[in-house]
């Protein structure tokens, strides 16, 4: 190992890559987090008063309180991006100096949104965009794919974080993009790249280049099996925001959404639709969501839920069949399983539906993954729906959670809600029974109901065909 600038050897430490715990000699196991194999070396930060001093820095550089009514805001506006999506999620626009961390599954199109991004602001300023990945003439073939070929935006194919910080103060960007955090490394720090370390050290040190020139930076950052970011917890605490950009790959739209914003809200998200032209933008969710609705068909119902600020129609389908086993098969996509379960028990308790022996499907139309509870009653009327045969009203949306009762409850922001609604066409609308009945459009038929069995029976036409249970085999089926 080197020796430091006064000739003696550094002192090293343990870090688990997956905790983040520190240990003065290796363990093969991990006594904070119980993994195996997960200690690596490190330096250990120096303790000395020389040491300690180049950190602060000195008296005339230190930084010194100020009044917080003595501090301007003044050209500190937001960097507003050319793509009304992205800046909804951010809360309207990049904030100068802020660390936004992108995270999503490998080919979800992170990259391919970030190299759009820096095309658009390359416009009005400088743009770097630092790929530890892949060279300059793979990014080149994606751009000329995109159309992207502005004159201010640079490429540099770099991995050594001295190197990269070196460029960025000799250039003075407007902004800075680093695909990925976890395959640039610092050569100071001993371990590989991508460890708890390495991922800490250069995420401080690029935070404190932006926070004292005022860049913005986007980080990428690889995701485990589980869909959690990799590397050390830390690092969604240094940056301010944490986005991940969800969505199946087989399906075209690609949901942005924001987990942590020091600067916005929390609760936006930003729809787009992946295609051979880059990330496009949709304006109007609902529509694209709802363009391919089954009409006519028993197990269809569209549900009203919020994503922020903005309300979202959606199409839920469910689909019953009579199970061949004894243990019927419960099956959720976009939404919660658990939730499901419980509503089937309220429909088989509460309403009076025999769904002990049936297998369930049920989908969210179009890659969406819905937790709110207001989804309740859109779900519950198509499981009824498709056991009973019976088709749901075509203009009817369905908002309200379900209680173990079989009660509707009220839920949030309902005359927004049942406006856009309104706007797409749809001319009725069952929600939880209030004191205060919402504004609803001249066209728009509101209906306040008080039960989930009360529901099915005004939401479903023509008249019920129920299941048959499946005969018990006989001694002659064998014969």
């Amino acid at each position: 190992m080197a020796k430091n600038a006064m000739g003696a050897k550094p002192k090293t430490i343990y870090v688990c890559q997956n905790c983040g715990s520190e240990s003065p000699k290796w363990q093969g196991k991990c006594p904070d987090c119980g993994e195996w194999d997960t200690f690596s070396e490190a330096v250990a930060p120096s303790s000395s008063l020389s040491s300690h001093n180049a950190w602060l820095g000195s008296a005339a550089t230190m930084s010194k309180p100020e009044p917080i009514t003595k501090i301007s805001n003044a050209g500190w506006n937001r960097m507003q991006v050319p793509i009304a999506e992205f800046n909804r999620v951010l809360g309207g626009g990049i904030v100068p100096g802020s660390l936004i961390l992108i995270g999503g599954d490998p080919g979800i199109g992170k990259s391919t949104l970030l190299l759009q991004i820096s095309g658009l602001l390359a416009a009005s300023g400088k743009v770097l965009y630092v790929s530890a990945e892949e060279s300059n003439q793979q990014i080149k073939l994606r751009a000329d794919r995109l159309n992207i070929a502005p004159d201010e935006l640079y490429l540099l194919a770099e991995t050594n974080m001295d190197y990269i910080l070196q460029h960025i103060e000799q250039m003075q960007p407007a902004l800075v993009i680093i695909d990925s955090i976890q395959t640039v490394y610092v050569p100071d720090v001993s371990s590989a790249a991508g460890s708890v370390s390495q991922v800490r050290e250069c995420t401080s040190r690029l935070m404190r280049m932006g926070k004292s020139r005022n860049i913005p930076m986007f980080l990428v950052g690889h995701v485990t099996k589980e869909g959690a970011l990799a590397g050390p917890r830390v690092l969604e605490h240094i940056v301010d925001t944490v986005l991940y950009l969800e969505g199946d790959r087989y399906h075209q739209y690609r949901l942005l959404r924001g987990v942590k914003n020091r600067f916005g809200s929390t609760n936006e998200v930003g729809v787009f639709e992946m295609s051979s032209d880059g990330m496009i933008e949709v304006p109007n969710p609902s529509a694209a969501f709802l363009a391919e609705r089954s009409m006519g068909i028993p197990g269809s119902a569209v549900a009203v839920t919020m994503e922020g600020t903005r309300p979202l129609l959606v199409e839920v389908q469910a689909l019953t069949s009579t199970t061949s086993f004894g243990m019927p098969r419960r099956t959720a996509n976009g939404v919660d399983n658990n939730r499901l379960q419980m509503l089937i028990a309220v429909l088989t308790k509460r309403v009076g539906l025999a769904l002990s022996n049936q297998d369930i499907y049920v989908n969210v139309v179009g890659g969406m993954k819905v937790d709110e509870p207001a989804v309740d009653l859109a779900v519950a009327t198509a499981i009824a729906s498709s056991f009973r045969s019976q088709m749901v009203d075509p203009g009817a949306v369905f908002i309200g959670e379900i209680g173990l009762s079989g009660e509707l409850r009220q839920v949030s922001q309902l005359e927004r809600r049942l406006q856009e609604a309104a706007k797409l066409g749809f001319s009725k609308g069952f929600y939880p029974l209030s004191p205060k009945p919402p504004a609803l459009a001249t066209d728009f038929n509101g209906e306040g109901v008080a039960s989930l069995a009360q529901t099915i029976e005004d939401a479903l036409l023509g008249e019920p065909e129920l299941a048959e249970m499946p005969e018990s085999y006989g001694e002659e089926d064998y014969d």
